[in-house]
């Protein structure tokens, strides 16, 4: 069917047309709907054995579990999509242990620092042998060993460090403070002092000199000058004084 042919207004119906005839499409099972979800735990695909860390995000269907309830509290189960392989991965939450249930598709893993292990199934402590259980043992009494060792060590540190008296350190520490501060000063009132002995000495060999300054002998030359008393030779036909420049007359 073309683009025109889609839009047209006018439909040819047959005469013998009857629309209780068509079959209507019925949904089977509860009703879906999609959401962003997040991986509530790490898992393993059974299909491509692609591991599916906890937190990464898929758009999941969540439908409601009519089966079962827990309390009157309603129970919903997740479906999603291997990024990998594509195939079906099923999930549910689980309000009794407050967590969520692998059912189809991929195993649970758990475990720390990347080193993952299978859980165990809900019948595995019935299949244990006796030699497992005894390695069980031997490993909780190990690390309980190990935790009160651990225990011991921390109640020794703490008892030699309630055997130091902290206002002691505090007093020796102000002391050591103020002994600084004390010889501080002394090193600066010594330095004033010999400065002001540099400037004294100083000023008195200034003062005690008896050579004049430059400025002071010209100014005295100066009005030496002025005043006339400079001698001159008399000469033998004035009367001229000798002292006054003026006629003895």
């Amino acid at each position: 069917m073309t683009g025109t042919e889609r839009k047209c207004f006018q439909k040819y119906y047959p005469s013998d047309f009857d629309p209780s005839k068509i079959p209507r499409g019925s949904k089977s099972g509860p009703k879906q709907w999609v959401q962003r979800v997040m991986v509530p735990f790490t898992i393993q695909c059974n299909s491509c054995s692609e591991r599916i860390y906890k937190g990464r995000k898929f758009n999941m269907n969540r439908e409601k579990v009519e089966e079962e309830t827990y309390l009157g509290l309603k129970l919903f189960r997740f479906y999603m999509k291997c990024h990998n392989c594509l195939a079906e991965i099923v999930f549910r939450t689980d309000l009794e242990n407050c967590d969520y249930k692998m059912e189809h598709g991929a195993t649970r893993l758990s475990g720390e620092s990347g080193d993952f292990k299978q859980e165990d199934s809900e019948d595995s402590e019935d299949v244990l042998d006796p030699m497992t259980l005894l390695e069980k043992r031997v490993k909780q009494s190990r690390k309980e060993r190990k935790e009160i060792e651990e225990l011991e060590d921390l109640q020794e540190m703490r008892n030699g460090k309630e055997g130091v008296d902290a206002l002691e350190i505090l007093k020796a520490e102000e002391e050591k403070q103020k002994k600084k501060e004390k010889e501080e000063e002394d090193r600066i009132v010594k330095e004033m002092l010999s400065g002001r002995v540099e400037k004294t000495l100083a000023y008195s060999g200034a003062s005690t000199s008896s050579q004049k300054p430059e400025p002071v002998k010209r100014k005295i030359e100066q009005k030496d000058r002025f005043n006339g008393l400079k001698f001159i030779k008399k000469a033998p036909s004035s009367g001229l004084d000798l002292v006054s420049g003026y006629d003895s007359d």
